[in-house]
């Protein structure tokens, strides 16, 4: 039988479609952009890439604190939404005022607000998906999510692209390229989130009386404390910040690696795009393979496969080896978090989704936090750009093997 959403599941994955438009920006035009503000300053390419895996791993730290801290306070009845629609407002406005100001620190403070907000919203969305579909069909929604956000996010980014790329052309300055650039991105957003906006209604929550932000402390202290007897729980957590730590890092960097070994700008971005198509109908191959194989099988294969990319991204020294590595990371991306998300789902309370997603997010963005510091720490003092990405490489390998431990634990099947 044909699978179909139903009109909430539809709405819940266009916010998907929206927020993907944003973190494509952010993974390839932006850290170019920066470059340029950086040069400007006579900032070096090593530096460069310092500075800039630095601004991310900042963000990521405050959301590892904001994500679990909001997620309690989200389980309260009718919280969710309000506090959703705030931190969409902060990134929408923020990702416009990037495009206002041309000194680089400035610029790396706003990117650091915007890309918070961003993450903090995906908190929130990532805990709804309890909400607005059941538990048998958790998997091939979250897939629907990441797939078409992965091609939805090519409409505004292919705009974008061909303003920035023909400014001198079109009469535009760089800055006000990438200020219009912005604005298409911010407005793409925002109105892709007003459906969920209005439809979305929370089902699950907790009940925490009418001290709600000191009740919503004291639960997150609670589970925080009794994590560790939650044994199939716990290892998932460590699992995931080790892999997913390897997969954010690629994300965040890939632009900003290609750009520090000096390959060409324009081949970067389209490589990217390549992704992004790639990652449509493998993101939706998987979630209908997971109907017959289970996700924990899935997901031992998306990091496996990872484990490969790692290796090869460290020998990464042409045009074309971008592009094989652009492919290879659209067949697996949008898969891993897909499954990741959906699996973690299945296996928490439903009215604690948000206080668990928030502790999700503590290791996701935390995971992330460590592999950019790691990697622009190690690049900053070898010189080498590829050195810090073999590190990754080990991520991978111990993701592997915690998630294997987690499967072996008494749990929830999945």
């Amino acid at each position: 039988m044909k699978f179909k959403l139903t009109a909430l599941e539809k709405q819940w994955i266009l916010y998907d479609v929206g927020n993907s438009a944003f973190i494509l920006l952010v993974a390839t035009i932006l850290p170019i952009y920066f470059n340029y503000l950086a040069d400007s300053a006579a900032i070096s390419p090593s530096v460069y890439l310092a500075y800039w895996g630095y601004a991310i791993s900042v963000s990521t730290l405050i959301v590892a604190v904001l994500g679990p801290t909001l997620g309690a306070v989200a389980d309260t009845k009718n919280y969710k939404k309000k506090l959703f629609t705030v931190v969409l407002i902060t990134g929408t406005v923020s990702c416009v005022l990037l495009g206002t100001t041309s000194s680089w620190i400035i610029f790396l403070v706003i990117f650091v607000i915007a890309k918070t907000a961003f993450s903090t919203s995906l908190v929130l969305y990532d805990s709804m998906l309890t909400d607005v579909t059941t538990e048998a069909r958790m998997d091939t929604v979250s897939s629907h999510g990441y797939a078409w956000g992965y091609i939805g996010s090519c409409i505004p980014f292919v705009l974008c692209l061909a303003i920035v790329l023909n400014a001198e052309k079109l009469g535009y300055t760089m800055a006000a390229a990438m200020l219009i650039a912005f604005v298409i991105t911010s407005a793409w957003w925002l109105i892709t989130s007003l459906p969920l906006l209005k439809n979305y209604r929370q089902l699950y929550y907790a009940d925490t009386g009418t001290h709600v932000i000191r009740n919503s402390f004291s639960r997150l202290g609670k589970s925080l404390r009794e994590i560790y007897r939650e044994k199939k729980i716990f290892f998932f957590l460590l699992a995931f910040f080790f892999y997913i730590d390897g997969v954010y890092t690629i994300i965040d960097m890939a632009t900003a690696y290609g750009t520090s070994l000096g390959l060409d700008s324009t081949g970067l971005l389209l490589a990217l795009l390549l992704t992004q198509i790639v990652a449509f109908p493998c993101a939706l191959i998987f979630g209908r393979l997971s109907k017959k194989i289970s996700a924990s099988h899935l997901i031992r294969i998306c990091i496996g496969a990872y484990f490969c990319i790692a290796l090869y991204a460290v020998g990464l020294d042409s045009q074309f080896d971008f592009w094989v590595l652009a492919v290879l990371v659209g067949m697996f991306q949008g898969a891993i978090q897909a499954l990741s998300r959906s699996y973690f789902a299945k296996i928490i309370p439903a009215d604690k989704s948000g206080e668990y997603f928030g502790l999700l997010d503590i290791c996701g963005k935390g995971a992330s936090f460590f592999g950019t510091l790691l990697v622009s720490f190690i690049s900053q003092t070898t010189g080498s750009p590829s050195a810090g990405v073999g590190s990754l490489a080990v991520m991978f390998l111990i993701g592997f093997l915690l998630f294997g431990k987690a499967e072996r634990t008494e749990g929830i099947s999945s």
